[in-house]
């Protein structure tokens, strides 16, 4: 089981990286040495996770597969296309669904507004709950302890830098009173977002819907109307979701 762990570390440590990378800095992210690092890479490599270039590795084609049937089969993604498209269509803003990972969130669903965005953020991205509106709202109600943890994750990941702390992360989030949270130039420059959680019956809410906009196509009351559309789009998926098996 530690094996496998370990193997599911060092594919994820390749998911997070922007370019590929050197089995030495694989090694240290992830904690291990070099020798148990490379025979992690090769196993993954014999089934296609992982493809080598001279010394850099990166994720392999065997990702592909699994990604389609993702996309085409999971539940959270179908029920919320046409709801992701009602929200941008009402609004003419960008709407995108995230879901959180661990001490992450990923990009699983999204749907173009009126004004194009800056940047290209792909499906299945992973991005930190400590910045963003999308990831914000999902610690909104996190104990002290869960948001000590976050931090540790955060800055292992060089997320953020080594003098974050709890309290700081505390004062990015949204008040204890409110249901969306708002964000502005954190995660990317020039960028407004606003989101809400979905509700989720079974625990905390572990998905969130957003809209963004480049900032001289909106402002922040812009973006703080759009919310009444966010919780009905968010309560709406709920109720999609309760009537799937998902």
């Amino acid at each position: 089981m530690r094996s496998l762990s370990r193997a599911l570390e060092v594919f994820a440590e390749l998911q997070r990286a922007e370019r590929p990378q050197r089995l030495s800095d694989i090694a240290r992210a992830c904690g291990m040495s070099s020798p148990t690092t490379l025979r992690i890479l090769r196993v993954l490599q014999d089934f296609g996770m992982v493809s080598q270039t001279d010394k850099s590795y990166r994720i392999g084609p065997a990702v592909l597969p699994a990604a389609r049937s993702y996309l085409e089969n999971d539940p959270l993604v179908v029920s919320a296309r046409p709801v992701l498209q009602q929200v941008a269509s009402q609004t003419g803003l960008t709407a995108s669904l995230y879901t959180r990972l661990g001490f992450e969130r990923i990009l699983v669903a999204r749907v173009d507004g009126e004004a194009p965005l800056r940047y290209d953020l792909p499906l299945g991205k992973r991005l930190p709950l400590t910045l963003g509106a999308a990831g914000k709202i999902l610690l909104a109600s996190a104990s002290d302890e869960e948001l000590q943890e976050v931090v540790a994750a955060a800055i292992a990941a060089g997320l953020e830098d080594s003098t974050f702390t709890a309290k700081v992360l505390r004062s990015r989030l949204p008040e204890p009173e409110a249901d969306y949270a708002y964000s502005a130039d954190e995660r990317a420059t020039g960028v407004l977002s606003v989101a809400v959680a979905v509700p989720n019956r079974a625990g905390r809410p572990s998905e969130s819907i957003s809209l963004t906009s480049p900032v001289e196509a909106a402002s922040e009351a812009t973006l703080k109307a759009g919310v009444p559309e966010l919780r009905r789009a968010a309560a709406r998926l709920s109720e999609l979701l309760e009537g799937s098996v998902y």
